[in-house]
């Protein structure tokens, strides 16, 4: 009997180089303090996470959009310096069907793995009590609400601004993305994104998930943005609203950079 051989695409080639990240942390009830750590291009992949292209909430659709030029070009360096790109925008994987970057991370063989993946990592009961912002009916900021009313939402692909191309690929699960890090030899994940209090956190491939699975990850904290309405606790700014969830995760999962620090490789 004839085997057939399984299908194959390219991967991205595994250059030298090393990334400076410029990482701040926190300690509950303390201050930031900054680390250094130093990134093989090698070992890292950026996942960029649910930069859709409409939302239900008007004033989170204009925020990524005022986003996603200055993240392209952040994205556009990293993969010049061999840092792999994951496009995650979640409920779209049909937009992506039958593309290379769609079948990349198809391929990749299942590795199991130490608990199992699921698609939703929710706040734990200690995390619930003290988070620093009310998100409770949603975090929507606009004017008037909309009520959501669940699926279909209006998002159907990544924001047109972002660019998908070489080796890049795409997925919304975080077993698949979790197969092709250990068979790429991917143990670094830089996230950014929405939203920093829902998906980045929650996500199958968001920082708690990675966190546990043993991955050492940071979040870009220039390029993300809450889902946070003023109205709410504690009653704060929109912006700071982001900056209060940005230093949760700071203290409790992960510590964060500014993306410059993904643009450029010291001077050798």
């Amino acid at each position: 009997m004839l085997l057939m051989a399984a299908p194959t695409l390219p991967n991205r080639p595994k250059v030298p180089g090393t990334l400076s990240l410029r990482a701040r942390r926190r300690t509950k009830g303390g201050g930031p303090t900054e680390k250094n750590l130093q990134w093989p291009v090698a070992c890292t992949a950026i996942i960029i996470c649910d930069m859709w292209d409409a939302h239900t909430c008007g004033l989170s659709a204009q925020r990524v959009a005022l986003m996603a030029p200055r993240m392209n070009q952040v994205v556009s360096a990293a993969r010049g310096l061999g840092v792999m790109i994951i496009h995650a925008p979640s409920d779209t994987m049909k937009f992506y069907e039958g593309t290379p970057f769609r079948e990349r991370m198809k391929l990749a063989p299942t590795v199991a793995s130490p608990f199992p993946i699921i698609n939703r990592c929710p706040r734990v009961p200690l995390e619930e009590r003290e988070f620093p912002i009310d998100d409770s009916a949603g975090g929507c900021d606009d004017p008037i609400i909309k009520k959501e009313t669940g699926p279909p939402y209006p998002w159907t692909r990544e924001h047109p601004a972002l660019d998908i191309v070489g080796y890049d690929g795409v997925s919304e699960s975080g077993q698949e993305i979790f197969n092709f890090c250990k068979q790429e030899g991917i143990d670094k994940i830089v996230l950014m994104g929405v939203h920093t209090n829902i998906c980045i956190l929650n996500r199958g491939f968001g920082t708690r998930q990675m966190t546990r699975l043993g991955f050492e990850v940071v979040l870009a904290r220039d390029l993300t943005d809450a889902m946070y309405d003023p109205r709410t606790r504690p009653f704060v700014s929109h912006t700071r609203g982001t900056e209060l969830v940005v230093e949760h995760i700071e203290t409790m999962w992960a510590p964060t950079i500014q993306s410059e620090d993904l643009i450029h490789l010291p001077a050798r």
